[in-house]
């Protein structure tokens, strides 16, 4: 059938010429040619026993033709999406040309370094919670290049987060938080590995979750929550950087037993009364202060992998956003502490503003 075969025609003419889609011009030309000769309000066109068929096949030949094409650039648009360009993946404890670039006002920090941004790459941290103060820490330590970010919450994204919870959007709302950060996450630092664990933190799985890691970060906003880390961080014997908020305060501590520092017991022995310290769902919270606190978070994070600096290890930083004044006070290991049996009993304070 000619009609049949000038279709095949023009597919090899193009293939041999180089033309890429435009034969695909050409045999939609062609294909309307062949739809007016068998046109059935006219008489029989004298093309129309030349090229063979009957309006009616040629119309299905062309819709079939149309679906193949169209499904063919369908399945190319996923590939496209699902399959990026491949990146060669260097030796281990090694960076990529883009890494160097991306990390290059590190790596030219004196207490950084090269060296330091190697251990940031190698560190593998763990944030409890993705709210508030988990926002702005997973941010930091994605962009400052922390190798494995793991992350547990089992919230979902809600409209009254998006005030203060800047790693959630409006278009994720219903989301599961872990998995909405690990979107924001990827998309600001492609070099990283984020675990999500949508998942309730108990007491089943803490510490064998925490031994994975080698820094745990917790800002939740209820005790039971925030003990509960704290006695899988001293058993495990990982290090445990707390923060917390409510209105216009916040607080910030690095908690290491393992080297002769408090744990969070320590400081806080009893937990408060029902009512006495309210969440920030009951009291409000001014929308930068979990910026504020979990910076300093995500900071000391960041100095304790490196080694550079001081950090809050033995010291309770605590800040009032409405009076912008900022206190450390020295705390030590209580010998009575249930969770970590500290040897020490005093408490020292010193202000700093």
């Amino acid at each position: 059938m000619i009609g049949v075969l000038g279709f095949v025609g023009l597919w090899t003419l193009g293939r041999w010429r180089g033309w890429g889609a435009r034969w695909l011009v050409l045999a939609a030309i062609w294909w309307g040619f062949l739809m007016v000769v068998h046109l059935p309000s006219q008489m029989e066109h004298p093309f129309a026993r030349v090229v063979g068929g009957d309006f009616q096949g040629w119309a299905v030949f062309g819709l079939l033709g149309v679906g193949v094409l169209g499904y063919r650039e369908v399945l190319r648009a996923v590939h496209r999406r699902k399959a990026p360009e491949p990146v060669a993946v260097p030796p281990s404890g090694t960076f990529r040309e883009a890494e160097l670039d991306r990390y290059a006002r590190h790596i030219i920090l004196r207490e950084i370094g090269g060296p330091g941004q190697k251990r940031l790459k190698a560190a593998r941290v763990l944030v409890v919670g993705a709210g508030g103060l988990g926002s702005p820490v997973l941010l930091y330590l994605a962009a400052a290049g922390v190798g494995v970010i793991g992350v547990i919450d089992d919230d979902v994204v809600e409209g009254s987060n998006l005030q203060r919870q800047v790693i959630h959007t409006d278009g994720r709302i219903g989301m599961p938080k872990v998995f909405s950060a690990e979107v924001a996450m990827r998309a600001l630092n492609p070099f990283i590995e984020v675990r999500p664990y949508h998942r309730r933190l108990t007491e089943e799985i803490a510490v064998d979750l925490v031994r994975d890691y080698d820094l745990v970060l917790d800002g939740t906003d209820d005790f039971d929550t925030r003990y509960l880390v704290n006695r899988a961080c001293v058993a495990a014997g990982v290090p445990l950087i707390s923060g917390a908020i409510t209105q216009w305060e916040g607080q910030v501590s690095l908690f290491d037993p393992a080297k002769g520092g408090p744990c969070y017991a320590c400081v806080f022995p009893v937990k408060p009364a029902p009512g006495l310290v309210p969440t920030c769902s009951e009291a409000g919270v001014a929308a930068p202060l979990p910026g504020v606190i979990g910076a300093v978070m995500a900071m000391e994070a960041v100095k304790r992998i490196t080694g550079a600096g001081e950090g809050l290890a033995g010291r309770l930083m605590i800040h009032d956003a409405l009076h912008m004044e900022t206190r450390v006070i020295g705390v030590k290991q209580r010998a009575d502490c249930e969770v970590c049996g500290g040897r020490h009993d005093t408490v020292s304070t010193s202000d700093k503003t």
